[in-house]
């Protein structure tokens, strides 16, 4: 992305744990400048009291929103209603909006319309919904950082539960390769990336516990993998090809 790429991050409080914000701040910065950033939610409720002093750290404004009537998420239709206002004051090239609700799913699709980029942040239970209709799903899980954790938390239930590699994985890898290869089967493993990331938005090798894209295809077996000089570049290119 551009150094310019002006992301805006919209948090839903009321949905997402305080813990991770560091991390998640730091991973979005990957993507862009996150120059809008907004957490909404009921701050007359206790249980948000934790996120005060994060909010000051990383520099994110918080949105009152009062529970007008019981049984009804204010908190999302006002996260709605901002991203809308600022979709049209053309303020933002991309959206990340973190949350684990699929009552976004439609704001994403619409955003997504609208040619912006979505990025979405959420739990491991979020609804495959709100997932697919967005650019990239990361999930919160693994953005904690292994250095960040306190010593009794090592071997905690607290640290990343890593998913194991499937068929399905594998099929996805297998067949994004062999609808990028040249006549020898050979593709170039960034191209594989984004056109597995296209079909499979959650798709990330760190939930699979590895940093890289690379080694996660190591360590399956059913790949080869060639390192090649950039013609322009000191760093080599990965290509990869099915056994």
């Amino acid at each position: 992305m551009p150094s310019n790429f002006n992301l805006a991050v919209l948090i839903d409080g009321d949905n997402i744990p305080s813990g991770h914000v560091q991390e998640m701040m730091e991973e979005i910065a990957k993507y862009g400048n996150p120059t809008i950033k907004r957490i909404y939610g009921d701050w007359t409720k206790p249980g948000l009291t934790k996120w005060k002093n994060l909010l000051l750290e990383n520099a994110i404004t918080p949105i009152q929103q009062y529970a007008y009537t019981s049984g009804k998420n204010a908190t999302d239709s006002a996260m709605i209603i901002d991203a809308m206002d600022i979709l049209y004051s053309e303020n933002a090239d991309g959206f990340c909006l973190v949350s684990s609700d699929s009552d976004f799913t439609r704001l994403a699709t619409r955003l997504r319309e609208a040619g912006k980029l979505v990025i979405g942040i959420g739990e491991k239970k979020t609804p495959n919904p709100f997932i697919v209709a967005c650019d990239k799903f990361i999930y919160i899980e693994i953005l904690r950082s292994p250095t960040a954790e306190k010593p009794e938390e090592k071997d905690s239930k607290s640290r990343p539960k890593f998913d194991k590699i499937t068929r399905k994985e594998i099929a996805l890898i297998s067949s994004s390769i062999k609808d990028l290869s040249d006549d020898d089967g050979w593709a170039f493993l960034g191209d594989v990336g984004s056109l597995i990331q296209k079909k499979q938005p959650n798709f990330d090798s760190r939930n699979y516990g590895f940093e890289k894209l690379t080694p996660l295809i190591k360590s399956i077996g059913s790949f080869e993998i060639d390192s090649r000089e950039g013609p322009k570049s000191r760093f080599k290119l990965i290509y990869v090809r099915n056994k």
